[in-house]
């Protein structure tokens, strides 16, 4: 059987470019009216489902702080609770101070130029620490004691590696020198001595801590002096 396509080739074109014209109306159509739906279904979401869920939180809100508001004492509660979660940091970083009493004890030169103590400060801004003292054998029990702090060394572990040891002490003045007369008559040099002090000294970190004393080539950390605190000397009448 022979067909015969009477149809001219432009009129074919026109038919299908308006069936493709149909079909991207149709799916415009679609899309549109699916972007409809979606952007109503948010905005039931916005000013329905949120609205509620606010209003839920609100109430919850509410009825939470009427119950804190009916706790007594609840500012000091929790400050008292605030404080307690720092203590263990504070107890963490605070300095050792009591370690000053096994520092002079080390320090302190054997009989007979040994020293006593009237004052003692320590400032851990500028870890200094400043002694006032005297000495019943004037000017060369000062030079031991001096020589003795500055040949004294702290050795400690620091929990990251072997023993450290390092001097206790740098920049040793001394000044304020004088004599004196102690509560027993008996006259004495007057000085103060200061120094700045290692951080390991009192640092918490610095563990199984002991001082080693190296005085003209002897090394020793088995002498330990008595530190002795008396009342400052007074002043000599007619001599300073």
């Amino acid at each position: 059987m022979i067909e015969i396509n009477l149809v001219p080739d432009v009129k074919q074109e026109l038919i299908k470019a308006q069936r493709i014209r149909s079909a991207v109306i149709t799916i415009s159509i679609a899309v549109c009216i699916v972007s409809i739906a979606v952007v109503m279904l948010l905005v039931s979401y916005i000013y329905t489902v949120q609205a509620v869920r606010g209003g839920i939180a609100d109430n919850s809100i509410k009825q939470g702080n009427s119950q804190l508001g009916n706790v007594k004492d609840l500012s000091k509660t929790l400050t008292i609770q605030n404080q307690l979660t720092k203590i263990s940091a504070l107890n963490s970083s605070k300095k050792i101070d009591s370690r000053i009493f096994d520092l002079l004890s080390a320090v302190i030169p054997p009989s007979p130029n040994d020293v006593k103590f009237s004052n003692l400060a320590i400032d851990s801004t500028t870890k200094t620490i400043s002694i006032d003292g005297q000495a019943a054998n004037s000017y060369a029990a000062l030079e031991i004691f001096k020589k003795t702090i500055a040949g004294t060394s702290v050795k400690y572990d620091d929990g990251n590696s072997d023993s450290t040891t390092t001097p206790i002490a740098s920049n040793i003045s001394i000044k304020d020198v004088s004599y004196g007369q102690d509560s027993s008559g008996v006259k004495v040099l007057r000085f103060t001595i200061s120094f700045t002090y290692d951080e390991a000294v009192f640092a918490p970190s610095s563990k199984n801590l002991s001082f080693i004393v190296t005085v003209d080539g002897d090394v020793t950390d088995s002498y330990l002096g008595v530190p002795t605190f008396v009342d400052r000397a007074k002043d000599l009448t007619g001599e300073q």
